[in-house]
């Protein structure tokens, strides 16, 4: 290992980044580094741009994958190298707005109906009931299920924050059949065939791709769709916009209030300004005396 990828390594352990974010940043400046076959401390803001035109036109990337490149890039340069270039040097590829897909409780009921393995069912339910990440959920421990508060805790969920959400009471009936058929060894609620390990989430994301084809939806469902029909059905109930950030442990409320562009519902109910103002009694026109 060279001594510039042990203190990016470092650099990025200090910083409490994410282990997947960590491993996209080192597999990045890998790449960048062997398209040019010399260390990225030779390297400048034009061989950055270029790389990045590169990624974008030649390898036909999806701006995520190029945003994260920049990120990449952008940690190294300013932090392991601690060059004086201000954030304006790293452009990012603009990415198209688009909208989560979400399923009607019609066809959320009837995606469950399909998933004839209880574990997958009892996983997934969880990730609509409480609004979970796949992550958050394959990594809920037995003891984080609190049936008296009727509550459920999420340890270090994205961002390394813990925070509560509802345990609902169909959930926890789902969750004590699960139990009393399974009854599941070790701390997981939901755990791998190995012992000491939880369940992974690309066994549960198959399951519900699975699913997903039997029930033979036009909609591409994952388990991510259910999180984002949670909160939208959230929102479509009356459930305050902030509430539903706390209960998704969205850091920024605006990236919570998208779903209000995805809810006709909530948009079609909301009253218009006109609609609150009082027509004028006819009359003389203003000036005139009658």
């Amino acid at each position: 290992m060279t001594p510039l990828r042990k203190r990016f390594i470092e650099d990025m352990q200090l910083r409490g980044l994410a282990i997947g974010t960590q491993k996209s940043y080192l597999h990045h400046v890998i790449h960048f580094a062997q398209f040019y076959n010399t260390s990225p401390e030779n390297l400048d803001l034009d061989a950055i741009r270029e790389y990045e035109l590169y990624l974008l036109n030649e390898r036909r990337l999806s701006p995520e994958s190029v945003n994260g490149f920049v990120s990449s890039v952008q940690f190294l340069y300013q932090v392991t190298l601690e060059m004086p270039w201000g954030s304006v040097c790293f452009p990012r590829v603009r990415r198209p707005e688009t909208l989560p897909v979400v399923l009607s409780p019609y066809e959320v009921e009837r995606f469950f109906e399909h998933i004839p393995n209880m574990l997958h069912r009892a996983a997934l339910m969880t990730c609509y009931g409480a609004g979970l990440r796949i992550s958050e959920a394959v990594r809920l421990k037995v003891a984080d299920i609190d049936s008296q508060r009727m509550l459920i805790r999420i340890e270090q969920g994205k961002g390394k924050k813990d925070r509560y959400v509802m345990l609902g009471a169909r959930l926890l009936s789902v969750l004590r059949a699960y139990w009393r058929a399974y009854r599941p060894q070790g701390p997981y609620l939901f755990p791998s065939w190995r012992s000491g390990f939880h369940m992974k989430t690309g066994s549960l994301g198959l399951a519900c791709r699975e699913a997903s084809h039997r029930l033979g939806l036009a909609k591409r469902i994952t388990a991510h769709t259910l999180r984002h029909s949670f909160a939208t059905h959230l929102l479509e109930n009356g459930t305050d916009l902030r509430v539903i950030q706390v209960l998704l442990g969205h850091s920024q409320i605006g990236t919570t209030a998208r779903y209000t562009r995805v809810s006709p519902q909530v948009v079609g109910s909301t009253i218009s300004p006109l609609d609150l103002t009082k027509p004028r009694q006819p009359g003389p026109p203003p000036g005139v005396k009658p």
